[in-house]
């Protein structure tokens, strides 16, 4: 968005920043803030992130910067916020991969999400779609684990993350097929493995899967929430099939232990002003998310459940840490 545009979208609602007003004047960091996207540019993390940014510092009047750090499952990412020192000046935006699931699949990750990060903000909810190649014969999430029984261990499945790497064997577990999931530090590259044949299918962000859908390349057979995606109503939920399965993914701002509550109350409340934009809603809508408008402590009790969720479901799915 173009400065001009966000200062008209404050203003609109009541939240136009005075003139001159820093976040040092408001008792916080003075200089850029780094903001860590744990994931690569073009995943739903990175795109959440880059969207409400703009607006976040215009509230602020403090200038944010987003520093991709992929890898580990989000982790390598996000021990650098871990270590970091608690001035506000580095902050995260992590999935709930790296906040939540890894804890149940990383032996010595470094970092306990509960105790070692200090939750400020929620910030956007979407879920995952299933997604084969476009002139693939599978049409529907039926056929696919028709097929799958047919080809035990050979139905390759590309993922990125811990919390997807669960919903594949979660999948497997409740549908009685055996897929291969794959390992990729992103996913944007599954989805470019998926087109060009050496994936058969990939759990990606809806984002993403809309571009190629509408592209003609892929083909989207489900999607992983509870219920279908408001934004892509055509598209079943697999728990219309397999009654229960519910993964959905949500991103949130979080900074190192010890983070002042003034310098946490000053994000969250320009992060949860940002969420009522509509400018914001409908970005997010196009790349079918929502915001997750949620404060510190409720931050905090989700991280918390969340966590033990995954600790369950990865020992249900019979996943052992490594």
């Amino acid at each position: 968005m173009e400065r001009r545009d966000i200062l008209k979208a404050l203003a609109a609602l009541g939240l136009a920043v005075p003139a001159g007003q820093t976040w040092a004047q408001a008792k916080g960091p003075g200089g850029a803030v780094r903001v860590i996207v744990p994931l690569p540019a073009g995943s739903s993390n990175d795109y959440a992130t880059r969207m409400l940014l703009p607006l976040v510092g215009a509230i602020n009047g403090q200038n944010y910067f987003i520093d991709n750090k992929a890898g580990g499952n989000g982790g390598i990412g996000t021990l650098e916020v871990v270590r970091a020192a608690p001035d506000g000046k580095t902050l995260l935006c992590g999935s709930n991969s790296p906040l939540a699931a890894n804890l149940a699949f990383v032996k010595n990750m470094g970092y306990d999400p509960r105790k070692d990060l200090t939750p400020i903000a929620g910030v956007s909810l979407t879920n995952h779609v299933l997604m084969v190649k476009a002139d693939s014969p599978i049409k529907t999430f039926g056929e696919f684990i028709a097929y799958a029984k047919s080809r035990p261990g050979q139905v390759s499945v590309g993922f990125s993350t811990t919390s997807v790497q669960t919903q594949i064997a979660t999948m497997s577990h409740m549908a009685g097929i055996q897929l291969l999931p794959v390992p990729y530090k992103g996913s944007p590259a599954t989805i470019s493995d998926v087109i060009g044949g050496v994936l058969f299918a990939t759990l990606t962000d809806p984002g993403n899967a809309q571009a190629q859908v509408k592209s003609g390349q892929l083909r989207a057979l489900a999607v992983s929430s509870l219920k279908r995606n408001p934004t892509t109503p055509d598209w079943p939920a697999i728990a219309e099939t397999l009654p229960g399965f519910d993964f959905p993914s949500w991103n949130a701002l979080v900074g190192p232990a010890g983070l002042p509550r003034e310098l946490v109350t000053l994000v969250s409340d320009a992060v949860l002003k940002a969420q009522k934009m509509p400018d914001l809603i409908q970005k997010y809508a196009n790349h079918g998310t929502t915001p997750l408008e949620m404060g510190p402590d409720k931050l905090k009790a989700m991280i918390d459940s969340e966590t033990t969720r995954w600790v369950r479901l990865a020992r249900e799915a019979n996943i052992r840490p490594e």
